[in-house]
């Protein structure tokens, strides 16, 4: 079995996000990139299916401009096998045309089993994954915390509502979207370092348009008011005063 891994670059969390001068979009300048930690569960299950002896190969795919290769690198120092850098200009369209033109790269991959994080730390959106196995037209389970494969089905634990767990089972191919608790991932070693810069990465170019969806305006929230501080007992009626008529609490 192929399986294939879907692979997005985010922003660090550390980074300091600022909009660009006109307020549609924000400033790359200076922003330091990497993998998105929930496609790293993606990818390690994805090496714990082969070490298994379940799959044969394991290839990682991202889309965007050129910096994202870096991420696919990352991927690939993991011990991925391959990956494929679908290449865009920094515009990378909505999360209808993200989903199309990496359902189209997969197809091209006869991948059995699709992974891939189940929720992207920039956007948050929880929605190219599923999209994707729509366009290929075939069953999902989303933001897995256990998984099982054998042969041509795999089993996928969800948390859901009340602690309670929900077990999908589903004929492959199919898109497993992975969360915390599924595994940890590894640290790519020296050696995988080292032999991630020799390893293949194809570009593919995606079909153009197909977006459904523009950003117009992004907005930063509201700077938080300075904290008061109150000393001593006599102070308690003013606190609850402004607690009443300015916080509007109680």
């Amino acid at each position: 079995m192929h399986i294939v891994v879907l692979c997005k670059q985010v922003p660090d969390t550390e980074s300091r996000i600022k909009l660009n001068a006109d307020g549609t979009g924000f400033d790359m300048e200076g922003i330091k990139w990497i993998l998105n930690p929930y496609d790293e569960y993606a990818v390690e299950e994805a090496l714990k299916i082969k070490e298994a002896g379940k799959a044969e190969k394991v290839t990682v795919m991202g889309l965007g401009p050129d910096r994202i290769v870096e991420a696919l690198r990352t991927a690939l120092a993991m011990g991925a096998d391959a990956a494929v850098h679908v290449k865009t200009g920094e515009d990378t369209g909505d999360t209808s045309s993200v989903a199309k033109a990496l359902a189209d790269a997969v197809k091209a991959q006869d991948a059995g089993l699709v992974l891939a994080g189940c929720r992207a730390i920039d956007d948050d959106m929880f929605a190219v994954p599923c999209m994707v196995a729509e366009y290929l037209g075939v069953g999902q389970a989303h933001v897995v915390s256990k998984l099982e494969v054998d042969g041509g089905k795999a089993k996928a634990w969800r948390d859901i509502d009340g602690g309670a767990k929900q077990v999908i089972e589903m004929a492959l191919p199919g898109v497993v979207t992975a969360t915390k608790g599924l595994n940890e991932p590894r640290y790519a070693s020296l050696p995988g370092i080292m032999k991630a810069k020799r390893k293949p990465v194809e570009v593919v170019e995606p079909a153009a348009g197909g977006a459904k969806a523009k950003l117009v305006k992004c907005s930063l929230p509201a700077e938080r008011a300075a904290g008061r501080v109150f000393e001593g007992v006599e102070s308690v009626p003013e606190v609850v005063r402004l607690l009443r008529e300015e916080a509007k609490v109680i």
